[in-house]
């Protein structure tokens, strides 16, 4: 999936608007930060990195981060849109140790979004681009407690894999390993 490129998409119901999910182009960081800062803003505990942390980058970190990622070939940053606006993101990647395995990080939809498949655009498009890479699995963590991302990834196949480990070195929340075969 490149910049621009067709993705998948999903109705929000009542409202009448269409969810787009694409690439997100390396020009649209300022995109691209204001989803990531929202996310850390309204859902902090389902992410290992925090807002306080995020807050501190600079517009130039902000712009290398999605540049590196956006075309890198290696990673693919999504954003889901309904009327214009930003309803969510995503995040995937090829492990930087084993091609075959293909990672999924920061998938988020805005509040007013949820419950209309928006997740669910967003996880196919990941699914989608790891299989066009050729990835034998996927690989995510999910929050403890997080029963509805939870419930997303068992919708689309993904199984507990391991123990759950801590969120982050000293953190008291913990996140569940799962795992998809793609092959």
């Amino acid at each position: 999936m490149r910049p621009g490129a067709g993705g998948a998409a999903a109705t929000l119901p009542g409202a009448g608007r269409a969810v787009a999910v694409r690439a997100l182009a390396p020009h649209e960081w300022p995109l691209y930060r204001a989803l990531r800062l929202r996310a850390l803003a309204q859902a902090p505990e389902a992410f290992a990195s925090t807002l306080a942390e995020e807050e501190a980058r600079g517009d130039h970190d902000w712009a290398w981060r999605l540049a590196l990622g956006a075309t890198s070939g290696r990673e693919l940053p999504l954003v889901a849109e309904a009327g214009g606006a930003g309803a969510g993101l995503a995040w995937a990647k090829a492990d930087a140790a084993d091609p075959s395995l293909a990672r999924l990080y920061q998938l988020w939809v805005a509040p007013e979004a949820r419950g209309h498949g928006v997740g669910a655009a967003l996880l196919a498009a990941a699914l989608d681009w790891a299989r066009a890479r050729n990835a034998l699995a996927m690989e995510l963590g999910v929050v403890c407690g997080n029963d509805a991302a939870r419930r997303l990834y068992a919708r689309a196949g993904f199984r507990e894999a391991g123990e759950p480990q801590p969120q982050r070195p000293g953190a008291n929340r913990m996140e569940q390993p799962m795992r998809l075969a793609l092959a």
